[in-house]
């Protein structure tokens, strides 16, 4: 025979598809005189412990449904009726009016035992956040009748006294925490802030020296009064306090990083700098925070373009203290990276993922900073580690891919676009047509053009918008002198697209002057300039061959020079410079 127990649940489950969730917002909040069986409170109370097994599982829909059971079975018992007001209150998509029928739930079992005191606890937060403060209030000073001594009620209560801007009451609870516990920093700051609130400096400063004088050594102590100090525009008296501090435990770490705000917040940059280093070299300092304070202060150091002589020996130091912590071996990447120094990221985030070589994350950075360097086997090297934790990574393949192109290992780069291809949404057409035109690019590498243009037409029915493509094809059919016109079209589309991107507005002039239209070149080639942050090596050579063909060699010859610079190795630059005339490929 079933156990009561089994019998009611099954009960319950067997008449939820009749009893609506609508039960429960028919509840208006009032528990009426209705006469409940002795018989129906039991069961009642055997579901709401069916209720809450089934919360501890994780069913939470099945909680919810039981709850509403129960309630509909026996409204008088103000438990159930506090947890089925607890889970309409913490429902994902709850409205104001699902909140205002769990707080009138809930306020059924505070009126009748506000005792209980995790639920009346709660009830009173609860009311806080939504922005009923006089009944959380309200709340909070019964719970605190009934239990005078817990400090914990005494501090829900002051935070009750704030958020109605009562800030005397507030400071007399603190008050009562104080006679029965020692004076610590964190009620004193609370007393603090809520005398500043009333704008009594003068007991703000009294309360943080009566703390100070507990231990009058405490650099901590000596810090938070020098901070009040500071923040009534008291300097003297702030710096004296830190003055203090530092000399009570200069090794302390906090006391330079402390010190340091306040002469940032001054705007004294040189005594800022100064504090922060030391902060940044103490060793009692928690990693996050010297993290946190060493980001900030690279920031303020690039913004000056400050050599970075300093920010280097700061990584050596940390490296030293802590040289089993990845996440500083991973700023200093992230830091070499903005000075576009790739080697040196590639070898810091190596160090990072020696220490922890299961992070996928740093796996697929290793790669991209790889790819920036144009280490395209290491780049590889990389993509593969972070595929054993990814191995359907789109992401990744996309980059693998054009990876292979660079490294002229054309089977490999077909073979990944492929299968990128197996396993991209059909539906996603800007994603595939971008991988059919990543092939494309893959075929002219490899001199099959008419496989090339063929592969960029069957990009372009897929995604005929797709600018990139257009780009491409436009400019490989302008370096195969061939369909010109239609390489105008399409290089006009790309622009169209994006009349910021300055390769698109190179391809542009460049089909110009395969067209022998240096006027019109001569205007796309000077746009694509203005527009080239990279300052790259190719729209430069670009732009003297233009310049050249305009009549003007003096000129090509000064941007030929210029591209020879950043690409030193580049033959048919050198054979132009070395010569001073134009040369096709």
């Amino acid at each position: 025979m079933m156990n009561n127990l089994s019998r009611y649940f099954i009960l319950a489950l067997a008449v939820m598809s009749v009893v609506p969730s609508m039960l429960a917002s028919k509840d208006k909040g009032t528990s009426k005189s209705v006469a409940v069986s002795d018989n129906d409170k039991r069961k009642a109370e055997y579901i709401l412990i069916e209720a809450q097994n089934q919360k501890h599982k994780g069913n939470i829909d099945a909680c919810f449904d039981l709850l509403n059971y129960a309630h509909s079975i026996d409204s008088t018992n103000t438990t159930i009726s506090y947890y089925l007001g607890y889970n309409l209150l913490t429902m994902r998509n709850s409205t104001k009016e699902t909140t205002e029928q769990a707080l009138r739930l809930m306020k059924q079992h505070f009126d009748k035992a506000p005792q209980d005191y995790y639920e009346t606890s709660f009830y009173s937060e609860a009311n806080m956040q939504v922005g009923n403060p006089q009944e959380a209030l309200k709340a909070s000073k019964k719970l605190a009748e009934i239990y005078p001594n817990k400090i914990e009620v005494k501090d829900q209560l002051a935070a009750s006294y704030l958020r109605v801007n009562d800030f005397k009451s507030a400071i007399a609870v603190y008050d009562s925490i104080e006679a029965l516990q020692d004076k610590s920093l964190p009620i004193t700051v609370k007393k603090v802030s809520a005398y500043l609130q009333l704008k009594d400096t003068a007991n703000a400063v009294a309360e943080m020296k009566s703390l100070l004088a507990t231990a009058p050594r405490s650099a901590l102590f000596n810090m938070a009064l020098g901070n009040l100090m500071s923040q009534i525009n008291q300097p003297d008296s702030a710096l004296a306090y830190f003055d203090k501090a530092q000399q009570y435990e200069p090794d302390n770490g906090y006391t330079y990083f402390v010190k340091a705000q306040f002469y940032n917040n001054r705007g004294d940059s040189v005594n800022f700098d100064k504090q922060i280093y030391k902060a940044l070299i103490g060793e009692n300092i928690d990693i996050d925070t010297k993290l946190n304070v060493l980001t900030d202060y690279i920031r303020q150091l690039f913004t000056k373009n400050d050599s970075t002589k300093r920010i280097d020996n700061l990584f050596k130091v940390l490296i030293e203290q802590h040289p089993h912590e990845s996440s500083i071996h991973e700023l200093y990447s992230e830091y070499m990276v903005a000075r576009k120094n790739y080697k040196g990221a590639a070898e810091q985030l190596g160090y990072s993922l020696d220490i922890d070589p299961t992070n996928a994350e740093n796996w697929r950075k290793l790669m991209l900073i790889n790819m920036m360097a144009e280490n395209f086997p290491a780049a590889v090297k990389a993509a593969d580690k972070a595929l054993e934790y990814n191995p359907d990574s789109l992401d990744l393949l996309q980059y693998i891919a054009p990876a292979y192109l660079e490294m002229k290992e054309y089977d490999k780069s077909i073979e990944v676009y492929n299968k990128a291809l197996a396993i991209a949404d059909s539906s996603n057409v800007e994603l595939r047509s971008n991988l059919v035109g990543g092939m494309g690019d893959v075929y002219f590498a490899n001199g099959d053009t008419l496989k090339a243009f063929s592969t960029y037409e069957e990009s372009l029915k897929i995604n005929p918008g797709n600018a990139g493509i257009l780009n491409n094809y436009a400019y490989f059919l302008a370096e195969c002198d061939t369909l010109l016109d239609k390489a105008e079209h399409m290089a006009a589309l790309a622009v169209k697209a994006s009349p910021d991107n300055a390769t698109f507005i190179d391809t542009y002039a460049w089909v110009f002057f395969k067209k022998r239209d240096y006027k019109m070149a001569l205007l796309y080639i000077k746009s694509a300039i203005d527009k080239d942050d990279d300052h790259s090596a190719d729209i430069i050579q670009h732009y003297g061959d233009i310049l050249f063909m305009s009549g003007k060699p003096d000129d090509a010859l000064e941007q030929w020079k210029k591209a020879l610079k950043k690409s030193p190795n580049d033959e048919l630059m050198q054979r132009k410079v070395k010569n001073k005339t134009f040369f096709y490929k």
